[in-house]
């Protein structure tokens, strides 16, 4: 373990409840997500991956902060801020949802946690979707309240995490499903436990009630995985790209569409409730996208980080797309990416030049996810 370093950009880039207990553990790199420093770097990332899909990993993602939506229309205004259908959603689920605003544009693509039947999380990736909330319940005539709670989420991923979960709660956590959610405690520590996570790995989300123990918290769950394997670790660029994960602000953004990522299926255009962007994704659907999401692997030789810049994806010369997310994957022994091209450029087999920030590259567009591509892994 390393000493404690300061790192600091000042008073307004918050440090989550586990900050100092990553910085204990090895951390010695940060960037900022929703406002808040998040761990990116605990050595070598390739040894990171193979901590992930072969035993298992600690993750601080504090930085998923909550929107907390209360009070007796907390259903109906969390229906209307997502395109997706949530009439079936019972108490104790979490889906997978996006949030559009007015032009039918991505805003965030949060996993919804339904807590009780009148509570609602929403827990969000790098948007802030607090202030849109609370500005869009202002005159709509919903009797709600929306705050951020003291929820903060540490993820632990990877083949041996039911084991650890079993050590530290008992053999019945085996039986939570995949997108269901329980409160548990531990210690005293009042959790709420999700089989969630962004790895595509087997895993859980779980979020501590009580920022003041975060330190606490890490160190148990540490020492409960000792036996198992477990490293502390941070989210995985390899293995989120492997499984066609998406992040917000590099594969969408507030000028991407659902249709334009596939994501036909989180949109209810055909059902009768109401939500913020449904006329405006009504027209989408029936013109048609100009643009869509593809997968495709970079040939050449290992790139040796993931882009930093969105590189332009070009045909016969001309660009017709850029990359958004790109990684080398020793598991695949291929370079991967995922890229935004033009409607007419997108088939299965397609051959283009990407200009990769190791010089010009030919690339193929495949199917993706790149790997176990029914998430048979993340639902065992």
């Amino acid at each position: 373990m390393s000493d404690l370093v300061d790192f600091g950009f000042g008073t307004q880039i918050r440090k989550s409840p586990y900050f100092d207990a990553t910085v204990k553990w090895g951390a010695n790199a940060f960037s900022v997500y929703n406002h808040m420093y998040i761990p990116r770097d605990f050595g070598d990332p390739e040894q990171n991956f193979w901590n992930l899909v072969n035993h298992a990993v600690l993750c601080d993602v504090a930085v998923e902060r909550q929107v907390q939506v209360t009070g007796p229309d907390a259903a109906k205004f969390v229906q209307y801020l997502t395109p997706r259908d949530l009439s079936k959603m019972a108490v104790g689920q979490c889906k997978y949802a996006l949030i559009t605003n007015a032009e039918g544009g991505i805003l965030n693509d949060p996993i919804i946690l339904r807590l009780e039947e009148n509570k609602f999380w929403i827990s969000l990736a790098d948007s802030d979707v607090l202030f849109w909330a609370q500005g869009v319940a202002v005159h709509a005539g919903f009797d709600i309240h929306i705050c951020e709670p003291d929820a903060s989420p540490v993820q632990l991923q990877g083949p041996r995490s039911m084991d650890i979960m079993k050590a530290l709660f008992g053999e019945d956590i085996a039986d939570l499903k995949y997108y269901w959610l329980r409160h548990l405690t531990l210690d005293g520590m009042e959790l709420v436990v999700s089989r969630t996570g962004w790895s595509s790995e087997l895993g859980y989300e779980i979020y501590l009630q009580d920022g003041a123990r975060g330190t606490e918290l890490w160190d148990r769950i540490m020492a409960a995985g000792q036996e198992f394997g477990l490293k502390p670790g941070h989210t995985s660029s390899i293995r989120r790209i492997e499984g066609g994960m998406l992040s917000y602000h590099a594969d969408m953004d507030i000028n991407t569409n659902p249709f334009e990522l596939g994501l036909d299926r989180l949109v209810a255009l055909d059902k009768a409730h109401d939500f913020v962007g449904k006329s405006a994704l009504l027209v989408i659907r029936e013109k048609g996208v100009s643009r869509k999401q593809a997968g495709l692997i970079l040939h050449g030789a290992p790139l040796t980080a993931p882009n930093t810049t969105f590189w332009p994806v070009m045909k016969n010369g001309k660009v017709i797309g850029k990359v958004t997310s790109a990684v080398y994957s020793p598991r695949l022994e291929q370079n991967i990416a995922l890229a935004m091209i033009d409607s007419q450029d997108h088939e299965l087999g397609a051959q283009f030049d990407v200009k990769a920030a190791q010089g010009l590259c030919k690339a193929d567009l495949v199917e993706m996810p790149f790997y176990d591509p029914k998430k048979n892994i993340a639902k065992s």
